[in-house]
């Protein structure tokens, strides 16, 4: 984790453009995966933090879907996967959820640092 840089010229730096607050846009970045991350990264322009979860959201769902894809052409071994691999995604979604919420940069292995890059 680490602290959020000032934006510089921002007026309010829990404001984005669609009037939401920002921790409020950034916890819906991962709500609906990568349609909601996608929707909000054209949308949101100028702040870093909504455009940073929109981004790590879209990867990770992009990651998710070719697990499991790749997992279910795999008879007896990808369904006990996707048995196994399902609520661990689940808390992980749920856990940056709350962490986007609470303000906070949660930075998944290689997928969030591809994400800090891009959001600014």
């Amino acid at each position: 984790m680490f602290k959020r840089p000032a934006e510089v010229g921002a007026v309010s730096s829990d404001s984005t453009s669609i009037g939401l607050h920002e921790n409020i846009a950034g916890s819906l970045a991962y709500l609906l995966g990568f349609f909601t991350g996608f929707v909000l990264l054209l949308i949101e322009r100028e702040n870093r933090f909504v455009r940073f979860h929109a981004i790590q959201s879209i990867y990770l769902s992009i990651a998710f879907l070719t697990v499991f894809t790749v997992m279910g052409m795999l008879p007896v071994v990808g369904w006990l996967s996707g048995v196994i691999l399902s609520p661990i995604g689940l808390v992980l979604w749920i856990i940056l959820m709350l962490n986007a919420y609470n303000g906070k940069y949660s930075k998944i292995a290689y997928i969030g640092e591809i994400a800090e890059k891009q959001a600014h």
